[in-house]
């Protein structure tokens, strides 16, 4: 707890969003060794700035996708007040959007010059938190900077398990609070994590419809072994 207060106060002086990461990346790795989670990564991660892309289910996604790479991220501007997690991501370099908004562009051009800059940003293009079971449809509009900017699509699929099942403990949903949730799971044995770093998608030549079809295939995959939606769920094989 001493090394998060420590880190905390240096990510309270202003310094250049390089330095931020960096010890944004430290709490984060911090903080999810404090979270009770075993913890599981597959595949390689990217050698260039890519735009992440993956399935959102808690706020505890934020620092275990965050630890691996200094990304920045694209949320809903409400995690902004969320305690702890949205400082966490506003220190990330986190771009906050509003719903409902309208100003596709603008979001659109900022992102753009995210990427220009090789910084990655990973964004959840579901739009919303879901329990696990099932992903939402991603929304091709917030890719649409990927393929102006000839930058390749990271997709990450994140996978929560208790017991060889969805853990239903971990979805952050509906009227959940941040605190009741953290002490819900800290109630609990640990469960299991397991981030999967799938092939990147080229965006050349590619609308943006077919882009987000493509992410969403490939995590639905990785998540539940058929591209295809399920109607229910199956247990997921023992990643190797």
């Amino acid at each position: 707890m001493a090394s998060l207060l420590v880190i905390g106060m240096h990510l309270g002086i202003k310094t250049s969003l390089e330095r931020r990461q960096r010890w944004t990346r430290l709490f984060m790795r911090r903080l999810v060794a404090a979270l009770p989670f075993e913890v599981c990564v597959t595949g390689k991660l990217p050698s260039t700035p890519m735009l992440w892309v993956g399935n959102h289910v808690s706020w505890t996604d934020i620092p275990l996708l965050g630890m691996l790479a200094p990304v920045s991220f694209l949320s809903k501007a409400e995690v902004r007040h969320w305690p702890l997690a949205g400082w966490l991501a506003e220190q990330a370099g986190t771009l906050f959007i509003r719903r409902g908004a309208g100003d596709g562009q603008q979001l659109r051009v900022q992102i753009g010059q995210q990427l220009v800059t090789g910084h990655p940003l990973l964004l959840f293009p579901e739009g919303t938190t879901t329990d696990g079971h099932q992903l939402r449809t991603f929304h091709g509009r917030l890719l649409a900077a990927a393929i102006d900017q000839g930058v390749a699509v990271q997709p990450v699929a994140i996978q929560y398990q208790r017991r060889g099942q969805i853990d239903p403990l971990a979805p952050f949903v509906g009227d959940d609070d941040l605190v009741s949730h953290l002490l819900r799971l800290l109630a609990q044995p640990r469960g299991q994590v397991r981030i999967h770093l799938l092939d990147p998608l080229t965006s050349h030549g590619k609308g943006r419809t077919l882009l987000a079809l493509q992410a969403q295939r490939s995590i639905h995959q990785a998540l539940y072994g058929t591209p295809e939606p399920p109607v229910l769920h199956r247990p997921c094989a023992t990643a190797t």
